[in-house]
Order: C-alpha cells, then sequence, then structure tokens
C-alpha cells in the first residue's frame, strides 16, 4: 500500500464531509491538514463546519486554516438552497472545541509544499481559489506538487448550475483555468464522471443502521443531501459528489476516463464556467489533465465507503 500525503481544499457542503471523512479514515492518505474557501457557504461558515467534521471524526488534531472569502474576480455564490443554513445540515453538529490555526490557508499551502520532503496531492473539493493563489504567488511549488485531483465541470453531462458550468467552476472560472494552466498533473472529477455514480437508493438506512455517532451523522446528512437533489432531478438517489473525488484517488481501478487538453471559458454569454473538454484532441493543445468519464461498479464504490467511514471512532 502506497501512501500518499494531502491537503484538502473544501467548503463543506455535505458532500465535503463525506470527502473528508473518507479521507481520514484511509490508511493511504495522510492528511497534512485543511484549507478552507468560500463556495457552497461564506468562508467562516465553510471554516466551521471543516472544524466540526475533523473533530466528529475523533481527528481534532488535524488543521484547518481559513483561506479566500471571495473567488479572485467574482462575487461569492453560496447555495443554502441545496446544503441547508449550516452547509451540513441533516445532523445537529456541536460546536467545535476549537477554531482554525492562524494563517492564511494559502500561506499554509506554499509552506506545507516547501517544507515537505515528499511530493503532496492537492484535494480541491471546492472552487480553486486557494490553490490557484498558492500557484500564482510561489510557483516553485509546482515541483513539489504530485498531483491535484479536483471535483468539477461537466462536459458529456453539461452543468448543475447553468446549462454549460458545474458549481465549483462557475464560482471561480478564472481559478480553475490558472489551475488547469499550471503544468501540474492533474485528475478531473466531474459531472461526467460523479453521476455515473450514484449512491444506492435508500443508502442512509444502511449507515444509520451502524450505530455510532459517525454513522448516523452520515445517514443524516446523506438525507438532508438527497432531499433537494432527487427533487431537482427526479431522481431516486444521488451521488456524493466530492466522496466520489476521493474514492477515484483510493480506487482509480474503479473509474474510467482520458487525458486530454481541458480549459475553462470565462467571458462566454452563454458559457461562462464551461470546462471545454478537447475529447478528441482537435485543438493541438497538449493534454494537460486525466478527465474521468465513468464507474464500473457504483455499488463497490459505496460499499468500500462505507465500511472507511464505519472505522471512524467517535468525537474527542
Amino acid at each position: 500500500m502506497s501512501l500518499h500525503h494531502v491537503i484538502i481544499d473544501t467548503d463543506p457542503g455535505q458532500d465535503d464531509a463525506f470527502a473528508i471523512l473518507l479521507a481520514l479514515a484511509s490508511p493511504e492518505l495522510n492528511v497534512l491538514g485543511l484549507t478552507t474557501v468560500a463556495g457552497n457557504m461564506g468562508l467562516d461558515q465553510t471554516t466551521d463546519n471543516a472544524r466540526r467534521i475533523v473533530e466528529l471524526a475523533g481527528r481534532g488534531d488535524i488543521r484547518v486554516h481559513a483561506g479566500s472569502a471571495r473567488p479572485l474576480m467574482r462575487e461569492p455564490r453560496p447555495v443554502p438552497e441545496i446544503h441547508g443554513e449550516t452547509g451540513i445540515d441533516g445532523w445537529d453538529f456541536p460546536p467545535a472545541e476549537r477554531g482554525p490555526e492562524p494563517g492564511h490557508a494559502v500561506a499554509f499551502i506554499i509552506e506545507t509544499l516547501r517544507a515537505h520532503t515528499e511530493k503532496v496531492i492537492l484535494i480541491a473539493l471546492g472552487p480553486q481559489t486557494n490553490i490557484a493563489m498558492a500557484l500564482r504567488m510561489a510557483p516553485d511549488i509546482r515541483e513539489k506538487i504530485e498531483r491535484i485531483v479536483f471535483m468539477g465541470g461537466g462536459y458529456f453531462e453539461g452543468g448543475n448550475m447553468t446549462p454549460a458550468a458545474e458549481y465549483n467552476i462557475l464560482v471561480d472560472p478564472e481559478a480553475a483555468r490558472i489551475v488547469l494552466g499550471s503544468g501540474v498533473p492533474i485528475t478531473a472529477v466531474p459531472l461526467d464522471c460523479t453521476h455515473a455514480t450514484p449512491a444506492p437508493v435508500n443508502w442512509s438506512s444502511a449507515l444509520a443502521a451502524h450505530g455510532g455517532e459517525v454513522m448516523r451523522a452520515c445517514a443524516g446528512m446523506m438525507e438532508f443531501f438527497e432531499r433537494y437533489g432527487n427533487a431537482k432531478h427526479g431522481t431516486a438517489s444521488r451521488p456524493l459528489h466530492d466522496a466520489v473525488a476521493v474514492a477515484a484517488l483510493l480506487w482509480p481501478d474503479l473509474f474510467t476516463g482520458r487525458l486530454c487538453p481541458v480549459d475553462v471559458e470565462c467571458a462566454g454569454q452563454l458559457t461562462t464556467g464551461m470546462t471545454v473538454v478537447d475529447w478528441l484532441r482537435q485543438t493541438g493543445k497538449p493534454d494537460n489533465c486525466l478527465w474521468l468519464t465513468g464507474c464500473t461498479d457504483s455499488a463497490d464504490v459505496y460499499s468500500r465507503m462505507e465500511a472507511r467511514l464505519a472505522r471512524l471512532g467517535t468525537r474527542r
């Protein structure tokens, strides 16, 4: 088993919560810290949510650093209609026992990458503002990044916030473009992939049956998260988008895709935030992104995820 050192950049979000919990439950991943960004909710809320999630997992030792309170060039776009007033509605989390660490998330990313002897994977689960800023402020860190794995975008599936754009990219398309143009190896886990990886129907009941605080919290968040998505899309279950991104890192044998050129539209009248995927390599641009499009066994993904989550202890 190879060990990956990771920093998780996040804007929790129920699916972010599952992604963080899965990462913390996986011995293959050494989580060096969490950085937060405004996205699903404002920065103060996403940061507090991140603290509450690591404490739920019994990993209050994990460092959480607050980052960018707004996109590079645009206004924030919180979505409480999807995630609830806290962003992680569905479970009555107790207050976090401590706040975030001092120092900005971007500084933490730069300092951690420079200091770490081994390369680090950045897992981006929200708008990519922090990562874009770090790459611009400290170009030397590119050599210390093993890979960036981001949940975002959609090509064959289109968008989930506009016909062309997925939420994480739409919120800060300029940041996503910087990241995709950085020259760092990138894996994208877009809607094309996550929609091919839906959770089992009534999975929340299976989670709750385990008992214990972590699994009951997961069950509650899953039930809340599905309520909006199933009503909007007319489905019986929904994918946990951000958790699928962590699953794709852990179990690449269960996912399919292609290395190809990918860019982001930042100025379209109808297509701002669109991830433009040169699937047929028509532009002559170099391949810069492993674009995942499918899952060979979604039931197995959630079975493995459930087994990992059940390992987590109670809050301490």
